[in-house]
């Protein structure tokens, strides 16, 4: 049949994670599932609470999503619809939080600890995205001697700061 070598049968985003990976007691499909359901919950809750194995996990796939989102480019957005599930959080990724974190290099989300589970003792966290209204404490600002890359604004703002440094 079509193995995986000759590129055969359906295909989903999967990105590059440095490390094993945690296995999180479920099969391979089950887990990609799971992980691509809570990345698509958090960037249109802005925050969730999951445990903090889970929540290790997101971390890095949610960064990957806002870093998609700032690249705006016709194969960063179907790399996102290939991994997220609602085109509502597509929009929001390439709109709303592109914008937001235009002068942020990485480090969009924060994971915090929770008390264990009462029933079970699971370790909890929340995971949320900085730089917004109700988080949970405020995040720090960017360094004010940054310069932002001129390709993040569109050609008339990019003319008009041309004209403001000269």
């Amino acid at each position: 049949g079509a193995g995986a070598a000759s590129g055969g049968g359906e295909r989903v985003a999967r990105f590059k994670m440095r490390g094993g990976g945690r296995k999180l007691g479920r099969k391979t499909s089950h887990r990609i599932a799971m992980l691509r359901t809570m990345v698509n919950q958090l960037v249109q809750n802005q925050r969730i609470r999951t445990t903090l194995a889970k929540a290790k996990e997101i971390k890095p796939l949610a960064d990957k999503m806002v870093t998609l989102g700032k690249r705006g480019t016709l194969e960063a957005r179907r790399k996102a619809q290939a991994f997220l599930r609602t085109d509502d959080a597509i929009h929001r990724v390439f709109t709303e939080m592109a914008e937001r974190y235009k002068l942020r290099n990485g480090g969009y989300t924060r994971l915090a600890h929770l008390p264990a589970r009462q029933k079970d003792g699971a370790k909890m966290a929340v995971v949320e995205f900085v730089d917004r209204e109700g988080e949970i404490w405020p995040a720090r600002p960017p360094q004010a001697n940054q310069k932002v890359p001129k390709q993040l604004f569109p050609p008339a703002a990019r003319a008009a700061m041309d004209e403001s440094s000269s």
